[in-house]
């Protein structure tokens, strides 16, 4: 018997095929058991991506699954990883998946379809050029389909192909395919997605998956994999060049270049670019990458650019055509999807991540939220999870961006819990603010150094913290009379007497204590730019507020006073009788009851008053705050 030849695979070229070949990301989305897992069990099979020993694990666990002795492949148990899933029967996290045929490459991510998972399905969507939407022949359009259609479409996809499923179950009846899709088409051109491909499919026996159906003549059009193997998704690419810079590049003291990743346009060498938000303009000296220096590059190209002179570039900054420029600006309007498990408050400072640069955000105001599932704008003061909203953000610096339907890279964000490090928000830009480009700083030559100097004092402020009834205002009262004897400059904002004026129209709610402690803290900063001491007495129960509040001074300025007295205490003094009302129910959202109250971590005094009589702290915090005054200046 002949011995047969050794097979030779040149994997060189197989991989040399493989990366010439396009790549198509998209998702598949659709209500909870239309069949999600299963469609794209079987297109995998129906690609031919599952090996001998796949097939026969799917078999034996198709049969374990259903218990009756089938030979029927249960296609979704490929794609239902999660221990969780399996018990449920549904999809929770986002699976990815990475397939190709003769013609594409091609990354599915199979989205959750319950409401509470839309924050997977939305992080599923960001990276993703097109949507594969399921829907079940026998329930038509439900309204988490129109709840992933409008994430879809906020999330800049533009390309749908409509599955209209379980054809088999309505015995692939031609008018219920054609109510289905015509209703969807109507749905999608309302949400701005222009480019939608229905087709009638029995996931579960591969009627129109890899190859088109017998079983329904009336439908001409193309299989589903066909389709994902042609469609063509090729973005209008942004005329402009921008690249946000990743890291300076600077291996020895003879070579500096800027990397990162070309988020629009084309830049060649010689070109004039600005680096922003600054205006500092150099020309492409050369364009560096692993694979040697490049004449030009275009947009989604990985790159090190050097300039033709030195100049001030760092991480997060832009460099763009310097002929047309990036937009500047610090405050904005924007879609949000909150994804925290917490309630967003307009006006709690959060980080924000955009593009490479990190700056500190705060929701100024919640225009309107969107019913996802109606599309409906709602009225609305804060936001809860898997809710999207139509927002005004404003930044403490200004930033170079792009809307997000221009470029998602300058246009997208996301929100960072600045306690947590969780990821609690994404965004898409919409446009700038005209008040953040008309306002502008105006110089003045009598500045806070001046003023403190001519008071003979360093200017600071002293901000009391602690339950209603620990003593912060007797004994920030006691501080002041204290330091006016001494010769000091005071001020003492009381946050009962600042609620009779500037905040008279806030309210005890979550999202009201968040805005009081803003103005308070705006005014105390004023105050002290006018070279004052300012003493504040504010319960201030959130840490983050009470550290938004701190970044407001310079460094050395801002003492926090921790006033520790427990709650046993504080409602045996009950001065004004709140805590009785609270217990009674007469009074809602009061700290330390039904609200909480979040303890400094590092205060920089702390005060324990148990035994201890208000003159005695008083003094501890006038010797501190002294000895902090007088200290020498190091610098």
């Amino acid at each position: 018997m002949n011995a047969q030849p050794d097979i030779v695979v040149d994997t060189a070229a197989v991989a040399a095929a493989t990366a010439s070949k396009s790549l198509l990301r998209f998702i598949t989305c659709g209500s909870v058991d239309d069949g999600k897992s299963t469609l794209l069990g079987r297109l995998l099979y129906d690609a031919g991506m599952l090996s001998d020993d796949q097939l026969d694990t799917l078999a034996r666990e198709s049969k374990r699954q259903r218990g009756d002795g089938s030979d029927v492949l249960d296609f979704s148990l490929l794609t239902d990883g999660l221990d969780a899933e399996r018990q449920q029967g549904i999809t929770i996290d986002v699976a990815y998946r990475y397939f190709h045929t003769a013609r594409r490459s091609l990354i599915v991510a199979d989205c959750p379809g319950h409401e509470q998972y839309t924050r997977n399905m939305a992080t599923g969507a960001s990276n993703a050029e097109l949507a594969v939407v399921l829907v079940d022949a026998r329930k038509g359009l439900l309204p988490q389909t129109r709840r992933h259609t409008y994430i879809c479409g906020l999330l800049g996809i533009r390309h749908v192909v409509l599955a209209v499923n379980k054809m088999d179950l309505v015995d692939y009846d031609q008018a219920t395919y054609e109510t289905i899709a015509t209703q969807y088409r109507q749905l999608a051109q309302g949400l701005g997605i222009t480019d939608v491909h229905c087709l009638p499919v029995a996931a579960l026996t591969g009627d129109n998956v890899g190859s088109r159906s017998p079983r329904m003549p009336w439908y001409q059009g193309e299989s589903l994999l066909e389709v994902l193997e042609t469609v063509d998704v090729a973005a209008v690419r942004a005329d402009d060049f921008r690249m946000p810079v990743q890291w300076v590049n600077r291996p020895d003291q003879s070579f500096r270049g800027y990397a990162g990743t070309i988020s629009g346009g084309r830049v060649s060498r010689g070109d004039e670019i600005v680096v922003q938000p600054g205006v500092q303009r150099a020309r492409i000296d050369r364009i560096v990458t692993a694979d040697g220096d490049l004449d030009s590059a275009v947009e989604g190209q990985a790159v090190t650019l050097c300039f033709d002179r030195e100049i001030d570039a760092s991480r997060g900054d832009v460099i763009a055509d310097a002929l047309r420029p990036a937009p500047v600006a610090d405050q904005f309007t924007c879609h949000l999807l909150w994804m925290g498990d917490t309630t967003l408050l307009p006006n709690r400072t959060y980080w924000m991540k955009i593009g490479t640069r990190t700056v500190n955000a705060r929701v100024m105001s919640i225009k309107h939220k969107v019913d996802v599932n109606s599309q409906a704008k709602l009225a609305a003061r804060h936001l809860d999870l898997n809710e999207v909203g139509y927002c005004t953000v404003g930044l403490d610096d200004a930033i170079a961006f792009e809307a997000y339907t221009a470029n998602r890279t300058l246009g997208g964000f996301i929100l960072i819990d600045r306690q947590t490090n969780a990821t609690v928000a994404c965004g898409m830009l919409d446009f700038a603010l005209d008040r953040s480009s008309n306002v502008h700083w105006q110089h003045m030559d009598i500045d806070k150094s001046v003023r403190g100097s001519s008071k003979g004092q360093q200017p600071t402020c002293l901000w009391f913290t602690g339950l209603s009834g620990a003593g912060k205002s007797t004994i920030a009262n006691l501080v002041e009379r204290r330091l006016h004897v001494l010769g000091y400059h005071t001020y003492l904002l009381d946050g009962d007497n600042v609620r009779h004026g500037i905040n008279k129209d806030l309210g005890f709610t979550p999202e009201a204590r968040v805005e009081n402690i803003r103005r308070v803290a705006e005014v105390a900063h004023l105050m002290v730019d006018a070279g004052l001491i300012v003493l504040v007495s504010v319960i201030s129960p959130y840490q983050s507020e009470r550290r938004s509040a701190r970044e407001l001074f310079d460094t050395g300025e801002f003492l926090e006073v921790f006033v520790d007295t427990t709650l046993a205490e504080c409602e045996a003094r009950d001065p004004k009788g709140l805590y009785q009302k609270a217990r009674a129910g007469e009074i809602r959202n009061f700290t330390g009851i039904d609200s909480p109250y979040e303890k400094p971590e590092a205060p920089d005094i702390h005060l324990v008053t148990a035994g201890q009589r208000a003159e005695e702290l008083a003094e501890q915090v006038t010797q501190q705050l002294l000895a902090r005054l007088n200290a020498p200046d190091l610098d």
